[in-house]
């Protein structure tokens, strides 16, 4: 096993992996060779022994050995088949020429309008980009503890696509911390499992509305649920926001939308708070003209300051709300988790369209996740990041003041990942966030969020990745930005 010493940037379960298997392609480890035990070579080698567990598992899986309980694992008789490359592998272009396509056009009409302002690959991490996560928080070795422990007891139902609606524990521990934080009124046949907000979102919008309804939208508004709406042919009507969250006009309280989408505990992007008034007035709406209410509560685990008003949908009396949630900011983006929560009315016809167009699956991950709230840890991690992301949002607003002075307005500080900087009619932000990049810094026009006339101008600035000891720098960067771009 010393070859593990030879790769030294793999990680250690590779190392020992890569070493066993070359030791027994090679004979050094001939057909039917005793292995050491786990215990034995883990303490040899000074590793953990899981670590030791891991590489053996895999070796397992490809064949090289084979295990016979109460006696050992042993070098397989029959080796499986490993394809060696001859000669040098031509390097494989980066891309693959476009070539014109005679005749009609690739793409439908909503193919093109999906693609005109698509983001492309993920654009690289960079200082106050809002919504990026602070991941050195993150508890990598619980988490890595509690999937090893799901993989080593795992059985078959995990490895299946599972049941409508997703895995039921993790359906349990969603539905408890939502009646105990958000004060959401939830059974656990209510909770719905999917890949993230945009997948409930669309979800809700090819259950729930027919080509050419009417979807409301706060404006300014999140650009993936405009994008989602409209891939499925929704007229969108923009209702304005002010200080108090969506604020439809007395002829807008005419009209007759399907869905009303709005998040009311943190609007996004300007930060507002709805107020207890108008979250009653929606409720109204909605039951007198039959429409559903799509509350995103997206990010309602960091509330800095005052109390947290309950969820929309713990005042709702009459089943109109569809309250939908995710993992994505509170754990990490990558982990590909969100939830509905429906009404008792849509249990059965949500669970079918999930399972039928979505197909459940990842179910080791939510296995995972499911014992992670239960042991108490999500709650854990929701108080130490929120601690930590309040630090960073206090150190940047002083910052910013103390650089700009009175000159420039900060809103939306009180909750969420971002705080906004408010700026004069006059100044482009478009053009201030483009000055911004050069520096490095990947502040968002808030301009760009809105679907209509009129707009504010801003800059939404995510302060959650950032280093506590370079917030002060990068805060002070953007200071000199804003004063060279708008001559404060």
């Amino acid at each position: 096993m010393a070859q593990a010493d030879f790769l030294p940037r793999l990680p250690q379960q590779r190392r020992l992996y890569e070493a066993a298997k070359a030791a027994i392609l090679s004979q050094q480890l001939g057909a039917g060779c005793k292995l050491p035990s786990t215990r034995n070579l883990a303490k040899d080698l000074g590793i953990a022994r899981n670590t030791i567990i891991a590489a053996f598992e895999q070796l397992v899986a490809e064949g090289f050995v084979v295990t016979s309980t109460g006696s050992g694992t042993y070098v397989a008789a029959t080796l499986p088949t490993v394809s060696r490359p001859k000669g040098k592998l031509k390097e494989l272009p980066a891309s693959t020429p476009k070539i014109p396509l005679a005749g009609p056009a690739p793409l439908s009409k909503r193919g093109a309008q999906l693609t005109e302002f698509a983001a492309g690959e993920r654009y690289e991490i960079q200082p106050f980009a809002p919504g990026d996560c602070d991941f050195s928080t993150f508890p990598y070795k619980i988490w890595q503890r509690l999937q090893n422990r799901v993989w080593r007891d795992s059985w078959s139902e995990l490895l299946d696509y599972g049941k409508a609606g997703g895995y039921l524990p993790l359906r349990r521990a969603i539905a408890e911390y939502l009646r105990v934080s958000r004060s959401v009124k939830v059974s656990i046949d209510q909770v719905m499992i999917t890949a993230g907000t945009q997948q409930s979102l669309d979800l809700c919008a090819q259950l729930l509305a027919d080509v050419g309804d009417t979807a409301w939208v706060e404006n300014p508004c999140y650009w993936g649920a405009r994008r989602v709406f409209e891939s499925c042919d929704l007229h969108l009507h923009p209702i304005a926001v002010d200080a108090e969250g969506i604020a439809p006009t007395a002829s807008e309280l005419m009209s007759k939308p399907r869905l009303i989408y709005v998040t009311p505990s943190h609007q996004y992007p300007t930060g507002v708070v709805m107020s207890l008034a108008r979250r009653r007035m929606l409720l109204e709406l909605a039951e007198n003209e039959g429409a559903w209410i799509l509350e995103d509560d997206y990010d309602s685990e960091f509330r800095y300051t005052g109390r947290p008003l309950a969820a929309l949908q713990g005042l709702d009396a009459h089943g109109r709300v569809v309250y939908m949630g995710t993992f994505s900011k509170v754990l990490y983006p990558g982990i590909k988790v969100g939830y509905l929560v429906v009404p008792p009315l849509l249990v059965e016809p949500f669970k079918s369209a999930l399972y039928d167009l979505h197909r459940p699956g990842q179910l080791m991950i939510q296995a995972a996740l499911a014992d992670f709230i239960a042991a108490g840890h999500f709650t854990t991690h929701i108080r130490k990041i929120r601690q930590a992301y309040g630090a960073k949002r206090e150190l940047l607003r002083k910052t910013l003041v103390a650089q700009v002075g009175n000159n420039i307005k900060i809103s939306g500080e009180e909750s969420g990942l971002h705080l906004v900087i408010e700026l004069p009619d006059q100044v482009d932000d478009v053009a201030l966030a483009s000055l911004a990049a050069e520096s490095g810094i990947a502040v968002k026009p808030l301009s760009n969020y809105y679907l209509q006339q009129p707009v504010r101008r801003g800059l939404l600035v995510g302060y959650a990745y950032v280093n506590m000891d370079k917030i002060s720098y990068y805060g002070k960067l953007l200071a000199h930005v804003i004063q060279a771009g708008t001559r404060l």
